[in-house]
């Protein structure tokens, strides 16, 4: 019914083949969105098995699923979400030949993961495979996320925003974070995704949305590309 979309769109969506990089706080919320929307193959990597610590925000993950891979239970409440989706799931730490080779085949990149060194493993594979790549992050009742293009409308990368590998402690785990701000921005990584592969609107790149969920106040901030850019400067 929506005229930017309609069935033109949906093809699309059906066509797509989204790689999630973590199944938890952001993960989950994503994945749900896309599957519903109709996304037709979603692969999904994380090595980790669910605790009943995650269930107050990995929505994918229910009380029965407790001590089970992440992504099997993931999988599973997908499949039961929409049968017709074709999920891949992986219980693997996505890194080198494999996470180079999954972020070329795939059409759009989330970035779902809760550490730096990961962050920038990724990002780094999709600039050099120019795909799309949507990067999210919560932590207390803070959240942001972005998108970047490298290749396109001058995108800036993860790097540019980044320009070090800064604290790996600083996640979830150890600082805490209330449930709804995981669902909220993995729920904006998914709406940017499904904007990527139905090319509809504007999307995220250039600019980083920042949101204090305590006033509830949202703020962007422009991203330029940084011309001496170690990991995007040669592309």
């Amino acid at each position: 019914m929506l005229p930017q979309i309609d069935i033109e769109g949906q093809q699309k969506l059906l066509s797509a083949n989204i790689l999630i990089i973590g199944a938890g706080g952001l993960g989950s919320p994503a994945a749900i969105y896309l599957a519903a929307a109709g996304v037709g193959t979603i692969t999904i990597y994380d090595d980790d098995v669910v605790d009943l610590s995650n269930l107050q925000r990995q929505i994918t993950h229910h009380t029965s699923d407790i001590g089970s891979d992440k992504v099997i239970s993931t999988r599973q409440t997908l499949s039961s979400l929409n049968p017709d989706v074709i999920i891949k799931a992986v219980k693997q730490r996505l890194d080198g030949e494999q996470l180079e080779w999954e972020v070329n085949q795939a059409d759009v990149v989330l970035d779902c993961s809760d550490n730096f060194s990961t962050r920038f493993s990724i990002n780094k594979a999709c600039v050099k495979y120019q795909t799309p790549l949507v990067s999210g992050a919560a932590i207390r009742f803070e959240g942001q996320v972005t998108v970047f293009t490298p290749g396109k409308n001058q995108s800036p990368c993860y790097n540019c925003l980044y320009n070090n590998e800064g604290e790996d402690l600083q996640n979830c785990a150890t600082n805490g974070v209330i449930a709804p701000i995981t669902g909220i921005v993995g729920s904006i990584q998914a709406f940017e995704a499904m904007k990527l592969i139905m090319n509809i609107g504007e999307t995220l790149t250039g600019r980083l949305l920042l949101l204090d969920g305590l006033t509830m106040e949202w703020n962007t901030m422009k991203l330029k590309r940084n011309p001496d850019c170690p990991t995007c400067r040669a592309e």
